[in-house]
């Protein structure tokens, strides 16, 4: 059983294991683990390391404050669950002793700790039973327990809770037959997901086959890749599930609640690369409402998450931001979400304001004129498949239905996404807030975004020809031009924006220097959620130095490419990693692209880039603020910036 966990993966290449074993010597860190591991099982022998990097537990000892005293309420059934799993597992006499001690005193530092109470049914033991099985002292053992139950174990487990009801809409969009089929036979998820959310599969899963699991989940660092599990593991046994009606209720649940058994060590990886391509499926937005709600212990997140939030919906909601961000032309991949928006407001109010791509369907037909309606959902459809054959600005796979926002007007936008869903209809959502909650998304209002247009057009065709020579090496490189340009006026007798070499002494201060940094009023995102987000074009990790000499490692600056009703728009965003929540950050900062009036690189260490932001005036620029970052990826950075620049530059003039 030692090499279950990679056998298989180890025959086609080998060299990232000596990679993994030096960068573990070397004590790494998280990322750099990740890039090594690329989502794979790791070794038995280096499985203890790996999963305290992954969980952010290495050189902690919660233990330590441990008062030692075993008199907690229920502390017997504690110790009789505890030598049950030891005996089960089928220790040596002489360890059985140490594991029983080992197992009572996380479980009672834990309890205490976070005022729980033990019950059986809650998956602890089974999170444990797969912790032991890598070897690590009692402390390591109670941290990585600590860290799993904070960070992939949910909340709450109410049957009628906002995670089965989650699952249930995740499973409802990516195969409403088999969601209505469970429906029908109230099969609903509480009843055969519980043991495979509460502790991680370790409750369904073969033992080999969870520790490879593990190994991925953790590297994935997404709570939310084992609903996508749990989702594949139905839709890969649908078949078995729609020919079960000759079974009775409980055996239906029985059947489904084993599903996880006949897992594989060697299937876990295209299991987890399956659940994986379910989640870029599936519009992100959730991701956002739920997670801080749901994982971790933010007592005040979730007294302020609002359960009917998941509870009424009938299906998946989409917020404002993503629905603009991923109908972009040409700047997202084929596999990302594009949507088909379907405007189900009062014909006044769609003539009066729309979005230019979405296809009207009166909602309010389906009562009052059923055939009428009945034409109108056939012509949706074939305008859909029209579009996506004709590789349309409007075309989109995933149906996302938009109301007017108000109450009494949206209760026929239920009622029409009912429908369709009964039709079958895969990738159905709902725009969260409506048209008014997708018109809140925009960064201008159409009077502001008039008067910044002149002036933007005015500087637009001035800033391509500068662009054109977007980085100026200041040392001395012969450049080549023609005639034309030796005795022209390129530049307007403005600086170049773009240069590489000796900045000048006495630069203006960054007015970041001066901030306050209250992370308490910044907005708390996860970041591999946020980077792998659809519409981030670019993101690289760097460390921000501030004009007074402090620094700031663990920084990621990302290019986000989004489109509004009128124009692309594009920014810079600064995130900071939060030390004490591994894998979370701060948006420390957002800037758009256009405000950037200068980007200089020192010539004797190209990798410190000083980007300038502030306006354009007639004898110049005004530089307003400054962002300057150690950025090892320097020259991929600056290229991507100008590609981005361009294309905002282009639109602005088309």
């Amino acid at each position: 059983m030692a090499d279950s966990g990679i056998s298989g993966v180890i025959e086609d290449d080998t060299s990232w294991l000596s990679e993994l074993e030096t960068a573990l010597v070397e004590e790494c860190d998280f990322g750099s683990l990740r890039n090594i591991c690329k989502g794979r099982p790791v070794p038995v022998h280096l499985r203890a390391e790996v999963w305290q990097i992954c969980l952010g537990t290495v050189g902690k000892d919660a233990l330590s404050s441990f008062d030692g005293l075993y008199d907690m309420e229920g502390q017997s059934q504690v110790r009789n669950d505890c030598k049950a799993l030891v005996d089960k597992l089928g220790n040596d006499e002489e360890d059985k002793v140490s594991i029983i001690s080992d197992l009572e005193t996380v479980i009672t530092f834990y309890c205490k700790s976070r005022g729980l109470k033990y019950s059986k049914e809650n998956g602890w033991m089974d999170i444990l039973q797969v912790l032991l099985a890598v070897k690590m002292t009692q402390s390591e053992l109670y941290n990585c327990f600590y860290s799993i139950q904070n960070k992939y174990i949910p909340n709450s487990f109410k049957k009628t809770g906002r995670l089965f009801h989650l699952f249930r809409l995740l499973l409802q969009y990516h195969d409403p037959e088999l969601c209505s089929y469970l429906d029908t036979r109230r099969v609903t998820p509480d009843l055969y997901a519980m043991s495979w959310f509460n502790s991680l599969f370790g409750g369904t899963c073969h033992l080999h086959v969870c520790l490879s699991m593990w190994d991925v989940i953790f590297q994935h660092a997404d709570p939310f890749l084992q609903l996508f599990m749990g989702l594949v593991i139905l839709v890969n046994a649908r078949d078995s599930i729609l020919e079960s009606k000759d079974q009775s209720r409980g055996e239906l649940v029985d059947l489904i609640s084993t599903f996880p058994q006949a897992l594989e060590a060697e299937d876990v990886e295209d299991f987890c690369s399956l659940a994986q391509y379910y989640a870029s499926k599936t519009p992100q937005s959730f991701r956002r409402d739920y997670q801080l709600a749901m994982f971790g212990g933010s007592v005040i997140a979730q007294k302020e998450f609002d359960d009917n939030s998941v509870m009424d919906a009938l299906c998946l909601m989409v917020s404002g931001e993503e629905l603009l961000q991923a109908n972009r032309n040409n700047m997202i991949s084929e596999d990302s979400v594009r949507y088909f928006v379907v405007d189900c407001r009062p014909a006044e109010q769609y003539n009066s304001e729309h979005l230019t791509t979405a296809f009207h369907l009166d909602s309010s037909l389906m009562l009052q004129n059923p055939e009428e309606f009945s034409v109108a959902v056939q012509a949706l459809f074939t305008a859909q498949a029209q579009a996506m054959s004709a590789g349309s600005a409007a075309a989109g796979e995933h149906l996302c239905f938009l109301g007017s926002g108000r109450e009494e007007e949206d209760q026929y936008i239920n009622m029409v996404v009912a429908n369709i869903l009964q039709r079958g209809k895969q990738y159905v959502s709902i725009a969260k807030g409506g048209y008014p909650g997708m018109s809140e998304s925009i960064c201008f209002s159409r009077d502001l975004l008039g008067k910044l247009s002149d002036v933007v057009k005015s500087k637009s065709a001035e800033m391509k020809v500068k662009l054109s020579n977007y980085i100026k090496n200041e040392g001395g490189i012969e450049k080549h031009v023609n005639s034309a340009e030796k005795g022209g006026r390129r530049y307007r007798n403005m600086a170049n924006v773009f240069t590489i070499g000796d900045e000048e002494e006495g630069e203006e201060h960054s007015a970041v220097d001066s901030e306050d940094d209250d992370d308490q009023q910044k907005e708390v995102v996860s970041l591999e959620t946020w980077i792998q987000k659809p519409d981030v074009v670019y993101s690289c990790k760097c460390t921000e130095i501030r004009t007074n000499g402090h620094s700031f490692h663990s920084k990621f600056v990302c290019l986000t490419v989004s489109v509004t009703c009128w124009s692309p728009q594009v920014h810079l965003y600064i995130l900071r990693e939060i030390p004490s929540r591994k894998g979370m950050a701060h948006i420390q900062a957002r800037r758009a692209l256009g405000s950037i009036v200068k980007i200089t690189s020192k010539k004797r260490q190209p990798e410190l880039i000083t980007f300038k932001y502030g306006t354009h005036e007639e004898d110049g620029f005004h530089v307003t603020d400054i962002h300057r970052f150690y950025i090892p990826t320097a020259s991929d950075a600056t290229r991507v910036i100008k590609q981005q620049i361009m294309k905002v530059l282009d639109a602005l003039d088309s």
